[in-house]
């Protein structure tokens, strides 16, 4: 194939336009949601079953070794995907061998980094052999998602999401099945190990079948200068991201020990379920649609309002039941009563995620209109906030300490939404406070109910049609029609009959 050459983007005759990206763009939401709906409620049946399997500390070490993998992934890619996705031209067959060529270089050289630092983790950590197996098997992991890259880009460039979100379900699913069927029998850490492999192997098979991409190794100089004027910074802030998430987890092993980070890793996985559920699917559809209306302000203001409204109308209501249910769930839970330590950190941690539903659909417009600069600066601010609070209080007040910590960084997002607000129209009132005051009302509901109601549990799920319930009434008293407007629009969507 000729340099000059490029892969076809929706047709092969003419650029997506307007109405396509926003009539793919809800259906991309609505595939995504579908698959994280049914990833989280599979998450969530495998997450309580391994924390009934598994010690705290045996949770502990998968929280560490998974960190501390998460952390050198972000090396393994220098933006190139994400400038590939941006990218407003086609892109070409040699930028698409560039960039398969230079991230799979880095996962080769990431994993030739773990096995060389495994013994000085192992240390610091306090890791056994079985937890070693599975930092390696987790670095093998990396090479063989990097494979998989480009058919990813090709698919997410057209917005087919219908069809990216396929390999995720059969690798996460297998992966989930075979991990708690081995932790049942007692295989405890290892069980990871395996799950992780069929994961990935999986995944890639499946990426593959979909998305058929002949892969091929190029360097091409102008392409990947061109490609790394977008891709660095972007990798550089999401580099930022996980050192202060995955990095801090890596370090405060050190201070914490895997049993505390075992508490905290529970209640950190509790509290982004939510998150997990609608935040990840939407940031990543609106990305390459926020980037095709760089040229439309008003649609993009509209959009932006309207994404912020869809997390936080799902997030804020499903932490507040989440922080005052669960109490009662884990006094009646068998086997769960081993957790209660980390019932506090819970309710401190769903305040830092209570602000990343706001703030996170705006960095994540900032990137798509390349504001680069911005979304670094703040990056910034929140890392060395981060490595002045959380270590610290660590140190002198243990996990509760750690969760404090998160929240006092999560609560400078108030500077992120000020400084956003001043280059990006966005309605907050309409997308983040109404739906904030019906949470609000929910969760006085629910705490009077709780201690009205003995602990059981038919009042547990009496609670939860409760608190739904005004939840509900509050939001439409609050909106009104125009919210059933928006239902039905995404209904069609999922129907099928919003196709261009």
């Amino acid at each position: 194939m000729r340099d000059e050459e490029v892969i076809e983007h929706l047709d092969p005759t003419s650029e997506i336009t307007l109405e396509v990206v926003k009539k793919r763009a809800v259906r991309g939401v609505m595939a995504l949601t579908g698959r994280t709906i049914f990833l989280v409620l599979l998450g969530l049946v495998a997450t309580f079953l391994l924390t009934v399997f598994l010690t705290p500390k045996e949770w502990g070490i998968f929280v560490l070794v998974s960190a501390f993998v998460n952390f050198l992934v972000y090396f393994s890619d220098v933006g190139l995907a994400g400038a590939l996705i941006q990218k407003k031209d086609h892109p070409t067959r040699r930028e698409l061998e560039t960039t398969f060529a230079v991230q799979n270089g880095l996962a080769v050289v990431l994993i030739t980094v773990v096995f060389l630092a495994t013994p000085f983790y192992q240390r610091w950590a306090h890791l056994d052999q079985a937890a070693v197996y599975l930092l390696w098997a987790l670095a093998i992991s990396l090479l063989l998602s990097s494979l998989a890259s480009i058919p990813s880009v090709l698919l997410e460039r057209k917005l087919e999401f219908n069809r990216l979100v396929i390999p995720q379900i059969v690798g996460q699913t297998l992966y989930q099945i075979a991990a708690v069927f081995l932790a049942w029998h007692g295989i405890g850490i290892t069980s990871f190990t395996i799950a992780v492999l069929v994961r990935g192997v999986s995944s890639l098979l499946a990426m593959y079948i979909l998305q058929p991409w002949k892969p091929g190794l190029s360097f091409d100089k102008p392409a990947l200068k061109g490609l790394l004027h977008f891709g660095i910074p972007y990798q550089v802030n999401t580099f930022l991201a996980v050192a202060k998430d995955d990095g801090m987890t890596v370090f405060l092993g050190g201070i914490l020990g895997p049993v505390n980070i075992g508490l905290l890793g529970w209640a950190q996985k509790w509290t982004t379920q939510p998150l997990r559920l609608v935040m990840d699917p939407v940031t990543r559809v609106t990305f390459p649609a926020f980037s095709r209306m760089q040229n439309h302000p008003e649609e993009l203001s509209r959009a932006l309002t309207k994404s912020i409204f869809f997390i936080c109308s799902l997030v804020f209501p499903a932490l507040t039941g989440l922080v005052l249910l669960a109490p009662m769930l884990v006094s009646l839970i068998p086997k769960y009563g081993k957790w209660e330590p980390a019932l506090l950190p819970l309710g401190i941690l769903s305040v830092n995620y209570a602000w990343a539903a706001v703030t996170t659909p705006l960095t994540n417009v900032l990137n798509a209109t390349g504001r680069i600069r911005t979304t670094f600066r703040l990056m910034v601010m929140w890392t060395i906030l981060s490595w002045l609070f959380i270590p610290w209080l660590s140190h002198f007040y243990g996990v509760n300490g750690a969760a404090w910590g998160y929240a006092l960084v999560g609560c400078s997002s108030a500077i992120a939404i000020f400084v956003t607000l001043k280059s990006i129209e966005v309605d907050l009132v309409e997308g983040a406070v109404k739906p904030l005051a019906a949470a609000l009302i929910m969760g006085v509901v629910l705490a009077a109910g709780r201690q009205l109601l003995p602990v059981s549990w038919i009042a547990m799920f009496s609670l939860v049609v409760l608190g739904l319930a005004f939840y509900l009434g509050s939001v439409f008293l609050l909106v009104g029609p125009e919210i059933i407007v928006d239902i039905k629009k995404a209904a069609l969507g999922i129907k099928g009959k919003a196709e261009v």
